[in-house]
């Protein structure tokens, strides 16, 4: 069974920080791309960013690059989303993703998890 599990989110003040989990059962991330998307009350959701651990590649999206930063763990099981100088605009849900690869960003993906709320306050 795949399963994709976040964890992290919060409520946390403009300018301040949270650090997303996601753990991946079921997948050998060698062959996966793992992404970070989220989606606001009222928007489309929106891709903010992706790991290919194989070719260790990492997109962003503009609104988040220079801000947000993801990496995985050495056991290739978790994929983080280090977000840093959050604004009132980063609240949404935040939710995993992944893909075999090879995968374009922000396309479509196959797996996905339940999300994890994000909430900035100004």
């Amino acid at each position: 069974q795949m399963h994709l599990v976040e964890s992290g989110g919060g409520l946390v003040q403009s300018g301040g920080s949270l650090r997303l989990s996601c753990s991946a059962s079921g997948f050998n991330l060698d062959y996966y791309s793992v992404g970070w998307f989220r989606q606001a009350p009222g928007r489309e959701r929106e891709g903010v960013s992706c790991l290919t651990i194989s070719s260790n590649d990492t997109r962003y999206a503009g609104s988040v690059k220079g801000r947000f930063i993801i990496s995985s763990d050495n056991a290739k099981t978790t994929v983080y989303l280090q977000m840093n100088g959050l604004k009132p605009e980063d609240t949404a849900v935040y939710y995993c993703a992944a893909h075999p690869i090879p995968y374009g960003f922000p396309g479509a993906m196959n797996y996905w998890g339940k999300g994890t709320l994000v909430t900035v306050s100004s």
